[in-house]
């Protein structure tokens, strides 16, 4: 039998108090919708139907890049309703998974379990038991231990109320059944919906078999409703995350304070140090250290190299052997070979540094092409930017740049080249010279330095 998955994402999320879908709430930097649908595409089915309603341009928008069927719900008239406009396109002689769009930690494996369950005609639904059940559905079973109904909380009378039970929402049933079901749905309850729920008793009427199977852990069957439960389901899956690298050999000084917002691959005896952020796609070769407050942003960074502590690092290659910070930034295109060193203080855009080349500290580089043992001073900038367009410099081979020097693009900076500490540099430099730019520096003798007149 083939599998489609429906993912139901049309609610609004008044208690998010957003002008975004809820759908579309980050988790890990990436919206909750995506993390259901990447789950989804892991068990390989033969289609997937996404119900969308509030906000829903901007969830096809923000999904645009996935193989999506996109199914409108224009009156959000509860979860059966939300099926009902997937179910037509679906086959008689398919299996339907049901899916949340806030509901983004359940694991594949889970799932496949819940899909196999339901081989042979059954209806099979994943649910929890909670210490504290308040606000979700119970299960309710007969004298002979089986599922005979969900109750929604709203509608359970007091002896409902102790079930520790729930639902998770998330079912599989055969699409020619769940078609029926559907079909007979009432809006006979507190919220005048259609509730999915209530195919459980129609099912278990028609003598179809109900398994309730239970995921491997609470979390995985956590909806995201407020902000609170957002954060809650972030520090869960940045634990998940931290847990599966370090599987591999990574070294996180502790994984409660460490964030993945991308992807990470980290090479043999790599450590990272707490509170560091890695966005997008990051990679790290043998023995790199980070330090603490460090943020990383679709980098490279090759073996022995260290980031010190509150660097930011986005968009830029780094060899091995480098020292970079603390407090260095280095901005996009920043291409720095091996052996070289950036210090405090220091940024560095679109800017190429060779060989064992050293900007140590409070300076800005930016268009500049450097070359193999050029020292740069503190406080040097390349002057880049006319007011209309960005200019290059170029800094050749064994070069020294004094304190305090402002280059100004474009401009050449000749091999072995040294510039004198207050230099402004607007011609091209020759090499093996010293070029200044100084006034020359004079004494006033008997000079008095101008006072304030003292009154009595």
């Amino acid at each position: 039998m083939s599998l489609h998955i429906v993912i139901l994402a049309a609610g609004q999320g008044k208690r998010m108090n957003s002008a975004l879908p809820k759908v579309l709430q980050p988790l890990g930097d990436r919206p909750l919708l995506r993390h259901v649908v990447e789950t989804a595409q892991a068990l390989e089915p033969a289609a997937i139907h996404v119900v969308y309603g509030h906000g829903g341009e901007r969830v096809q928008q923000a999904l645009a890049d996935m193989p999506v069927r996109w199914v409108q719900q224009a009156e959000q008239l509860g979860t059966g309703h939300a099926v009902a406009q997937a179910i037509g396109d679906i086959p008689d002689d398919a299996r339907v998974l049901v899916l949340y769009g806030d509901v983004p930690l359940v694991r594949a494996n889970t799932l496949n379990h819940l899909v196999s369950a339901a081989d042979n005609g059954a209806l099979a639904l994943l649910t929890v038991v909670l210490a504290d059940p308040t606000g979700y559905g119970r299960i309710v079973r007969d004298d002979d231990n089986r599922v005979q109904r969900i109750v929604e909380e709203r509608d359970a009378d007091s002896a409902e109320r102790h079930i520790h039970e729930t639902n998770t929402g998330l079912l599989c049933a055969g699409a020619a059944a769940l078609r029926d079901w559907l079909s007979r749905l009432t809006d006979d309850n507190d919220q005048g919906e259609y509730y999915l729920t209530d195919c459980i008793a129609l099912a278990a009427a028609d003598g179809v078999p109900v398994t309730a199977g239970q995921a491997a852990s609470e979390a995985e069957t956590q909806g995201i409703n407020n902000k609170l439960d957002l954060s809650r389901a972030e520090r869960l899956f940045q634990r998940r995350q931290a847990d599966a690298l370090m599987a591999t050999g990574l070294t996180l000084r502790d994984p409660a304070r460490f964030d993945l917002r991308g992807v990470l691959r980290a090479g043999r005896d790599t450590e990272i140090d707490v509170d560091v952020v890695v966005e997008g796609r990051v990679i790290l070769g043998d023995n790199v250290y980070v330090g603490p407050h460090v943020v990383l942003k679709n980098c490279r960074i090759e073996n022995d190299t260290r980031i010190e502590s509150h660097s930011v690092v986005e968009g830029a290659t780094i060899g091995a052997r480098c020292a970079i910070g603390p407090f260095a930034r280095l901005r996009p295109d920043t291409v720095v070979a091996d052996r070289a060193k950036i210090g405090n203080f220091v940024e560095t855009k679109k800017t190429r540094l060779g060989e064992a080349s050293k900007i140590n500290h409070l300076s800005y580089v930016g268009d500049a092409r450097i070359g193999r043992d050029v020292n740069i001073g503190a406080g040097v900038i390349t002057c880049n930017y006319d007011g209309l367009s960005k200019h290059e410099t170029i800094i050749e081979d064994g070069a020294f740049v004094g304190s305090d020097c402002q280059l100004v693009a474009p401009v050449t900076i000749g091999r072995d080249a040294t510039i004198g500490a207050g230099s402004t540099v607007t011609r091209n430099a020759p090499a093996d010279a010293l070029t200044l730019s100084r006034v020359r520096q004079s004494t006033v003798a008997g000079w008095q330095r101008p006072s304030k007149k003292t009154t009595k």
